[in-house]
């Protein structure tokens, strides 16, 4: 294979990584002997029967009953028997487990019996959860030192576990610049780049690798030549991550405030700790926006009050004293565990539209899970400034069943009543933000999903980027959200990448937003911009927004800063 070799994709987290390529996925064929194949169905049926004696000890009887049937599923020598001697006679690994689990699913689905036909959900579950055990044993090892992981979906996780474990920079197939991968690259400060051609799966592992996310371009085995011209005019050193990269800006403090005075709390957006130390050492007031469900992309069940007690310590532990906004569980759009998927409606379509919220519908809907999850929140959360958001609300019941469960879990442990909001994501909720200001203390504008819903995009389309909240019917809506927390008296913020986008940052200032929650690894540009920007310049442009027709129009409308 001849070196160097390109890449091009969509760039999605800025910045220049130079590492190991490690090919997390590769093209080619799981390769497994018939032992290896036995073991794999046994090692998902222990890991099933481990989690249901988990949720059994912590009182989840219904749960792990569920869970057991994939252990006894899984345990099945009707189920494994077959792929096995398939392999064993010389049949391709992948096809002997697929064909043996859906002639069983088949078989169930044939069935007259409704429960014992939804089992063939859980047969193919089991086929899934086989082959991805087999495919990470066969796995290229971690390289030591630093490395661009290449994938073909690079997961939330997959950044969050491996950026203090040498991750420099990122590769996916799949995605785009607002998927949520993205946007944890953006609070990491990895860059990335999306969309990239199959083929760089098929890339030699082991290699050498220049990833130039500016300009979208992956190089395996990078000549002498390429280095001076991809670095040329750029500060390696700020943009590099993983081990000794610079974690941010220490020392800055002090609120954040534009060029006239006006005075915005900056806040970040994390998922990890990693990214809190560095959005406070950047200058963040604190947490504006902390999701609860990245953790959990491959969950089989609802996570218990020990898993959530673990994820938020170390996270809330370094907020004594300011603000922590605890996002509860939003299993929508593209991130839907397993135990979610089959249910009718969770995340179908694009971002936005009919299903998108059964995640909450859920959460609310299961007798332990919100209890478990804000009893941790506030647990973890003594001594901060702590703030409870509900995920893509779009009624007032909602609120008030979040609200009742919260106030209970509060008196029963003794803690402080914490401030209660909502994201204002969907698109009829922003319009009819004035009937949801009385009930609620805060309102946190996700522009993420609200763009995607009014654009009609999912956050998986390459088209999809933060840049696009600056249409005008996108600004439309956010107006009408801070309008409506201006009469209600209730804090208004901005949660999603547009905040620290330099096209719509100032139309938000403009539009009378005093709370930005940003990336954190964009912490400190997001400070630097406010401070060149003059509130009534900014009114000016925002109002000039309203009035024109597309995004393209604003651009032209909103100077660099």
């Amino acid at each position: 294979m001849n070196l160097p070799m390109r890449f091009a994709g969509l760039p999605v987290s800025e910045g220049i990584a130079l590492g190991t390529l490690h090919i997390a996925d590769t093209e080619t064929a799981v390769s497994a002997t018939p032992e290896e194949v036995r073991d794999a169905f046994a090692a998902v049926a222990a890991e099933r029967f481990a989690l249901a004696e988990r949720l059994r000890d912590a009182g989840r009887d219904e749960e792990a009953a569920i869970i057991e049937v994939g252990g006894l599923i899984a345990a099945d020598p009707l189920l494994g028997d077959p792929a096995v001697a398939a392999v064993r006679d010389g049949g391709d690994v992948a096809t002997a487990v697929r064909q043996a689990t859906e002639a069983q699913a088949a078989v169930l689905e044939a069935l007259a019996i409704p429960e014992m036909a939804e089992r063939a959900g859980d047969v193919r579950q089991v086929a899934l959860a086989v082959l991805d055990h087999l495919s990470q044993a066969g796995a290229a090892p971690r390289p030591a030192g630093d490395f661009i992981l290449v994938r073909r979906e690079v997961s939330p996780a997959d950044l969050i576990e491996l950026t203090e474990a040498g991750l420099v920079g990122a590769v996916s197939v799949a995605g785009g610049a607002s998927s949520h991968a993205a946007i944890i690259a953006r609070g990491l400060g990895v860059p990335m780049i999306a969309g990239t051609d199959p083929a760089v799966l098929a890339a030699p592992a082991g290699q050498r690798g220049l990833l130039d996310a500016d300009a979208g371009e992956l190089i395996v085995g990078p000549e002498e030549g390429d280095l001076p011209a991809a670095l040329a005019g750029r500060d390696l050193s700020q943009r590099q991550t993983g081990p000794g990269a610079p974690a941010g800006s220490a020392g800055v403090t002090g609120a954040a405030r534009t060029a006239d005075g006006r005075e915005v709390t900056v806040l970040c957006n994390v998922a990890s700790a990693a990214e809190t130390r560095l959005g406070l050492a950047a200058g963040a007031a604190g947490v504006g926006l902390l999701r609860t469900e990245i953790p959990y992309p491959e969950a089989l069940a609802w996570p218990t009050l020990a898993e959530h007690q673990a994820q938020l310590a170390p996270i809330l532990g370094l907020l004594t004293g300011r603000p922590a906004t605890v996002r509860l569980l939003d299993f929508s759009g593209d991130k839907i565990p397993p135990f979610l998927r089959d249910e009718a409606g969770v995340g179908s379509g694009p971002s936005g539209e009919a299903g998108v919220g059964s995640g909450l519908a859920a959460l609310l809907a299961h007798p332990t899970a919100l209890s478990d999850q804000l009893r941790a929140i506030l647990q973890a959360g003594r001594g901060t400034d702590l703030a409870v958001l509900i995920p893509m609300v779009s009624s007032l019941d909602e609120i008030r069943q979040v609200r009742d469960v919260l106030t209970k879990t509060a008196a029963a442990l003794g803690a402080d009543l914490p401030r209660l909001g909502i994201m204002v994501e969907l698109q009829v909720t922003a319009a009819t933000a004035e009937t949801f200001a009385p009930a609620v203390d805060f309102f946190s504008i996700g522009t993420n999903d609200l763009t995607g819903q009014v654009l009609r995009l999912d956050r998986r389309d390459p088209a999809a980027r933060p840049a696009l909240a600056a249409d005008p019917r996108v600004l439309t809506l956010i107006a009408r959200v801070v309008e409506a927390g201006r009469q209600a008296g209730i804090g208004v913020s901005v949660c999603g990448d547009s905040a620290a986008d330099p096209l719509v940052l100032p139309l938000l200032i403009g539009l009378g937003v005093n709370t930005l929650s940003v990336p954190a690894a964009r912490v400190q540009r997001v400070r630097t911009w406010l401070a060149s920007l003059d509130t009534s310049a900014c009114a000016a442009l925002a109002t000039a927004a309203l009035r024109a027709s597309t995004v393209d129009q604003v651009r032209e409308l909103v100077p660099p800063i």
